[in-house]
């Protein structure tokens, strides 16, 4: 019986040259997942006139910060833009949480009685919306949002395809055992959630925060539509209003003010990339903030038998 069990452990147990295998494969697959926007990094850098005379290289002859430069011309709009991006994503995925999160318990409960027309209503926004125009006029005329920082919230704040994954994750690892304990010590249904079901939803609130989180930082197209007050203008936006900007000059360079040296030595390509890292850079270094509540959320709470 020890040798039959011996055997076993050996089986699962990988050898080492397969455990190197592994580990190579695995650290090559994460350099190539890491490389392009360190490659991205490197052009931010780059001399714009080497990066003309001799394309995308690793190792540049000349690197240079007048992309950065140019960016940053901006002044204090582009670390205002910062400002309100923050502040949108913050308060936003704040209340995606509570929104999200409420509407998928209540819905993955089978004792509440309308629980299947509250699913219907959520996936039935999955696949028929009001257009464009109706919601365009709900949020500035019915609702007055129009250049107010919850024009950038609102619409993003209930996703109900989030609220499918959730309720999904409520219905397979919050057992149904311990609501009832909970129950019978007395405890209401927002206390049993707070105490109880919050701390086994670890995991699955960290995934949608991420995804909150990423969407409200690279939303730009709310911006478009209702913010004309130059300070509500998020990051996103506010990038792309300088990259139009560029373009336009560079077009329209025949009947332009700017001398002909000044048009070459704009950093057209170099500042592509430099917006790039502005706009990704932080939100790479807060996902291990996240992938540290996945980890975390796993190994919490546990039914007594």
């Amino acid at each position: 019986m020890s040798t039959l069990v011996k055997k076993q452990r050996d089986f699962h147990k990988l050898s080492k040259t397969w455990n190197v295998l592994f580990n190579l494969f695995a650290g090559i697959f994460a350099f190539l997942c890491v490389f392009p926007f360190i490659f991205v990094v490197i052009i931010s850098f780059t001399d714009e006139g080497v990066l003309a005379r001799d394309g995308y290289s690793l190792f540049p002859a000349k690197w240079s910060l007048s992309a950065y430069r140019y960016v940053f011309e901006s002044g204090d709009m582009l670390l205002r833009s910062y400002g309100v991006t923050i502040l949108v994503t913050l308060l936003g995925t704040l209340l995606s949480l509570l929104f999200i999160s409420f509407y998928a318990y209540a819905i993955s409960r089978k004792s509440f009685r309308y629980r299947n027309f509250f699913a219907f209503f959520a996936f039935f926004t999955m696949l028929f919306n009001g257009g464009l125009v109706p919601t365009y006029i709900i949020v500035t005329q019915f609702l007055g949002l129009k250049d107010t920082i919850w024009a950038l919230v609102m619409p993003l704040a209930v996703n109900a395809f989030y609220i499918m994954i959730l309720r999904t994750f409520y219905s397979t690892s919050v057992p149904d055992a311990l609501i009832e304990s909970g129950k019978i010590d007395g405890a209401g249904e927002f206390r049993i959630f707070l105490t109880l079901v919050l701390p086994l939803s670890l995991p699955g609130l960290a995934t949608i925060a991420l995804f909150s989180t990423l969407g409200y930082w690279n939303d730009w197209f709310n911006a478009l539509l209702y913010i004309d007050d130059p300070n509500l203008v998020p990051l996103q936006s506010m990038l792309m209003r300088i990259e139009t900007s560029m373009q336009f000059i560079m077009q329209n360079s025949t009947n332009s003010s700017l001398s002909l040296e000044a048009l070459r030595s704009m950093p057209q390509d170099t500042s592509r990339m430099a917006m790039v890292v502005l706009a990704t850079g932080p939100i790479i270094f807060a996902y291990p903030f996240f992938q540290r509540y996945f980890i975390q959320g796993l190994t919490v709470g546990a039914v007594k038998e």
